[in-house]
């Protein structure tokens, strides 16, 4: 028997990295594999079956990865962001997340026969996007800024939002089934209990974190370990408040003054991905095939309604005074995925629910998953299509994701910013970070890499990668996870490369690429050249004034850099390549050959350069 469950664990964590692998190759949101595996190995060959399998331990495996789960989304739930990006954000978080539960509550009740109690648990449950879903396919569709930003920020603020409205109604369905207290008085305990410890327990962490009581080594392992025993204890004090506890102490701490959990999130994040996919797989072979079919006609119903009624009106009364123009609107009313939280919440609630003998329990999964199953796979198909026929889908991505946030760097991201260029500046130097802010220069401050810039990033009109950094173990790191983001072709890093020391020699298909301004430029030469008073010019190449009088001019103290033809942005990789004319040439330009060369003319200046449109 122990030998049976190693294979199962064993199994499920490889089947888990295929999975995501395969989401992640196809561009799709990888709950989309996991939906099918899990299918597969369960209702469809039975090879599955995760209750005879891990028997009574199933439950509390489900209950502490919801746990974890729903404590890694609340650090996410920073009130102040929610306030940087827009109104909408705001309304659709908020009062959108009211209407569309009211409207699937209301379907619910009078489709499928609900009582009102469950009907309004099953429509807080499917209020939540999420950004596993809604990122892969903004990827993928590309939308114009506007829509990105919004779709992207209400999945990752609503995620915790959503998952809090739930554990509400649960526990107050929970306390209403037990005829031997009064219901208020009950909720008033697991309200007070997961309230109060909730806070409690995340200003107590903030503390440790703020003060550094812990090694930097251990602050990951610690806060975990701390978050299980407040959900344990929590459940002790007061049966079922442990998921409302760790929700709290998860707000609490994003919001707490001087407490950094940006590492602690990234450490969650490779958590959660192993465990999210496991718990998903495990839990697709859990769902009867018989029950979701018997659904019928009246389940096809309740996912149109929550796909062409629920929300449109949520969009459209959120966006009323608002600026946001009808396509995008149309575009947003059709965008609307649900994830794995709604997936893994409840399944633990039905569990719960089925003990407690609620009538229509063991009906909540099977409709949870048909909503899954409906908004991610129609919307995953036909989003794009949509996208290009409203006119909503951006043109070709320009775009600089810069990594690496050096004076150099900085420079060159104002002169593209200057031409209505996107870029942004990576770096987990925060006074590089420090000094871009200062330019107005948009920024990610940490590891670009990990799932939280992918979440955070604002990538909207970025198609390329430049890689200015000098972490030379880091770059190709970086390098290698935006070649399969952008293409192959799209990423450039300089030639940094030692070729001296065996031990540090690349692969020749990377140092294919480290070919960015051309062979021979490294990252110590634009440094060095910046720090003695070179400047980035930009000129205009005309008939009348080429790539070859420039060189004439400045001899080997003007490296050209890229070049803007119409809205392209062209990047040059070999310094003997010719530029045509009517383009706009970005060049870096050394202090002696401003010095003692000519000064640049009224039409090379960059202030008086023709601005891209």
């Amino acid at each position: 028997m122990v030998e049976h469950l190693s294979a199962m664990l064993g199994l499920l964590g490889v089947l888990s990295l295929l999975c995501q692998w395969l989401g992640w190759k196809l561009r799709l949101p990888a709950i989309l594999p996991l939906l099918l595996c899990g299918l597969i190995l369960g209702p469809m060959l039975g090879f599955l079956n995760p209750d005879a399998i891990f028997g009574d331990l199933l439950f509390p495996i489900i209950s502490l990865g919801v746990a974890i789960i729903l404590f890694e989304g609340a650090l996410t739930l920073n009130f102040k962001e929610i306030q940087e990006h827009g109104r909408m954000v705001i309304n659709l978080v908020t009062f959108g997340t009211l209407i569309t539960w009211a409207i699937i509550s209301a379907a619910t009740h009078w489709i499928i026969g609900f009582n009102w109690e469950l009907s309004l648990l099953f429509g807080s449950l499917v209020v939540v996007t999420g950004p596993t879903v809604i990122v892969p396919m903004l990827r993928s569709i590309r939308p114009n800024a506007r829509i990105a930003n919004i779709l992207r920020w209400e999945g990752i603020v609503i995620d915790p939002i959503g998952a809090l409205l739930a554990v509400l109604v649960f526990e107050y369905i929970a306390v209403a089934a037990d005829p031997t207290q009064h219901v208020l008085h009950a909720l008033g305990y697991m309200l007070g209990a997961g309230l109060g410890l909730g806070a409690l327990a995340g200003y107590l962490v903030g503390q440790i974190l703020r003060r550094e009581l812990l090694p930097h080594y251990l602050k990951n392992t610690a806060v975990l370990t701390i978050m299980l025993g407040v959900f344990v204890g929590s459940n002790i004090i007061q049966e079922e408040s442990g998921l409302l506890t760790v929700t709290v102490m998860g707000i609490w701490l994003a919001n707490m003054k001087g407490v950094f959990v940006d590492d602690i999130i990234e450490f969650k994040e490779t958590l959660t991905v192993l465990l999210i996919s496991a718990l998903f797989i495990l839990l697709a072979a859990r769902l009867n095939s018989d029950a979701l079919f018997s659904l019928g006609w009246e389940g096809l119903l309740l996912l149109a309604v929550v796909m062409f009624v629920a929300r449109p009106v949520s969009v459209w009364l959120c966006s009323l005074g608002s600026n946001i123009a009808n396509p995008d609107r149309w575009f947003l009313s059709w965008l609307a995925p649900r994830g794995i939280v709604a997936a893994a919440v409840s399944s633990l609630f039905a569990i719960k629910l089925e003990r407690l003998g609620t009538p229509n329990a063991e009906l909540i999964v099977p409709l949870v998953f048909l909503i899954i199953i409906g908004t991610v796979v129609s919307q995953s198909l036909t989003a794009g299509a949509w996208a290009r026929f409203l006119g909503v889908a951006s043109v070709s991505p320009q775009g600089f994701l810069i990594f690496g946030g050096s004076k150099f760097a900085r420079e060159i991201a104002k002169v593209l910013m200057k031409r209505q260029i996107n870029v942004i500046i990576s770096d987990n130097n925060w006074d590089n970070i420090r000094l871009a802010r200062m330019d107005n220069i948009p920024v990610y401050f940490g590891n670009p890499t990990s799932e939280h810039a992918q979440n955070h990033m604002d990538m909207t009109g970025i198609g390329r990668l430049l890689v200015l950094s000098p972490y030379r173990q880091f770059n190709p790191l970086v390098s290698y996870h935006y070649q399969d983001y952008f293409g192959k072709n799209r990423v450039y890093g300089l030639n940094n490369n030692d070729v001296s020391s065996a031990r540090h020699q690349l692969s020749e298909d990377y140092l294919k690429r480290l070919c960015l301004f051309g062979d021979n430029v490294s990252y110590a030469r634009l440094a060095t050249t910046m720090a003695k008073g070179g400047v980035i010019k930009v000129t205009n190449i005309t008939d009348n004034f080429s790539l070859a009088d420039l060189k004439q001019r400045y001899g080997e103290g003007a490296l050209p850099l890229m070049y803007l033809q119409g809205k392209k942005v062209h990047v040059i990789t070999d310094q003997t390549q010719e530029v045509p004319a009517g383009i706009e040439l970005i060049f870096l330009l050394t202090a002696e050959a401003v010095t003692n060369g000519q000064a640049p003319s009224a039409e090379e200046s960059g202030d008086q350069s023709v601005a891209i449109k």
